[in-house]
Order: structure tokens, then sequence, then C-alpha cells
């Protein structure tokens, strides 16, 4: 498993499965958009309180927006696992079909551990959280692909990533970075056609993810499915292209 074979394989499947990555991101991010624009717009310490509870205000604010991306990230990058991994009867997986399929609770559980470990770990000095995002964020996939509890999931993506760690930031560095630039670039468009407004922030960050994240998805549930077969010699069968 090389850098070069993952994009091209990230590059592929994301073509391939578009019509059903993006429904699937507009029904995750719109809703996750308001969020993070409300998140966005929290001012605490604006009225009455002083420049002390301005500032935690502020944090908090910024530790929602952080919490709700990674949030949906996880979640999303579980229903994707479902789509490409548990595809049945000879045709593509539909949105009913992972509704059904997805393991809400266990789910929901580890998408709010792993943002609570990267926050805390981005609040030591920042490289801790770098080191828990790589460590722990197969174990959203993991959880839809191995049907595994939370601690196992958390212990499974620690363990296919050791050994690989620097492999899996060249693979989603780029895209965080790139999501970056989508972000400013939705802002911008957001606040010129709405103003400096809680719409503007709501559009900016919708369009972002919608846009952003179907591609980082997809790139977890290949490389977890890439580690389960390099580490293990087998592993689940990845539906690449959907069924005919």
């Amino acid at each position: 498993m090389t850098l070069r074979s993952l994009y091209a394989g990230i590059v592929h499947t994301y073509w391939a499965w578009r019509r059903t990555l993006l429904p699937l991101a507009l029904v995750i991010f719109i809703p996750l958009g308001l969020l993070e624009a409300v998140s966005v717009h929290a001012d605490l310490g604006s009225r009455d309180f002083g420049g002390g509870l301005l500032v935690v205000g502020t944090l908090l604010a910024a530790l929602a927006i952080v919490g709700t991306s990674l949030f949906g990230e996880i979640f999303y990058s579980g229903a994707i696992a479902v789509m490409l991994t548990h595809a049945g009867d000879g045709e593509p997986p539909g949105l009913r079909h992972i509704s059904r399929h997805l393991a809400y609770g266990r789910l929901l559980a580890v998408d709010a551990i792993f943002a609570l470990a990267v926050i805390v770990g981005l609040l030591l000095f920042v490289v801790p959280g770098v080191v828990f995002y790589i460590w722990f964020g197969l174990a959203g996939a993991i959880v839809e692909i191995e049907r595994s509890g939370v601690r196992a999931a958390f212990r499974r993506s620690r363990a296919l990533v050791r050994g690989r760690f620097w492999l899996i930031l060249a693979v989603v560095a780029p895209i965080e970075v790139f999501s970056e630039a989508i972000g400013s670039l939705a802002t911008r468009l957001g606040e010129g056609l709405l103003g400096h407004t809680i719409w503007a922030e709501w559009l900016a960050a919708s369009l972002a993810n919608i846009a952003i994240t179907p591609f980082f998805a997809v790139a977890l549930v290949l490389l977890t499915v890439g580690l389960i077969h390099e580490k293990d010699g087998s592993g689940p069968r990845l539906h690449s292209t959907p069924a005919r």
C-alpha cells in the first residue's frame, strides 16, 4: 500500500460512488452546518461580563466548532464504511440501506470520545491532538466494518496505525489543508451573498463539509480496509465501484 496507490483509489472510489456520497453528505452536513454556524456566533462574554469571560466564551465557541466538525467527519466515515463494504444483493446501497445498517449508539460514542480526545490534545500544545487524530481516526470506520464495540474500535485503530503513522498523516494532512482552503472560499462566498450573518456561516460550513468530507471519508475507509488486509492477511471486500 503506497501513497500513490491510495490517492488513485480514493479518487476512483469517490467518482464511482458520487451519486450516493453527495446526497448522504447533504443529509448530515446541512444540520451540522447550522450547529457550527451557531458556534461561530456564540459570544458568551460580549454582554456585561468583562474580558475574562469573553475569552472563555470565545474558547468554548472554538472548541464547539472543532467538535462539530470532527463529529461529522467520523459519523460520515462510518456511514461510508457501510456503503463501501456492505453492499449486497447485487445493488449499490442507498440511503435507506445505510440508515438501517448503521450502529448509531456505538458510532455516536466513538464520535464523542474521539472529538474530546483530539480537542484535549490540541489544547496540550497541538502535537498530541494530531497524534490522537491519526491514532484513533479509523475507529468510526472500524465500528461499521468489523462491528466492533467502542473500546475495541479504538484499540484496533491504534493497532492498525502502528508502523503506518506517517503514511496516514501523508494521506489526511493534504486533505485537511485543502479543506481549510475550501472553507475560506466558502466563507467569502457566503459573506458576499448574505453578509456577516449566521446564515452566511451556515452556508459556508455546509458547502465546505459537503465538498470535502466525502473525499476524506473515502480516504479513511480505504486506509482502514487496506491496513486490515496488510496486518491480517485478509479482510473485508471493498466495493470500489457500485454493483451493476
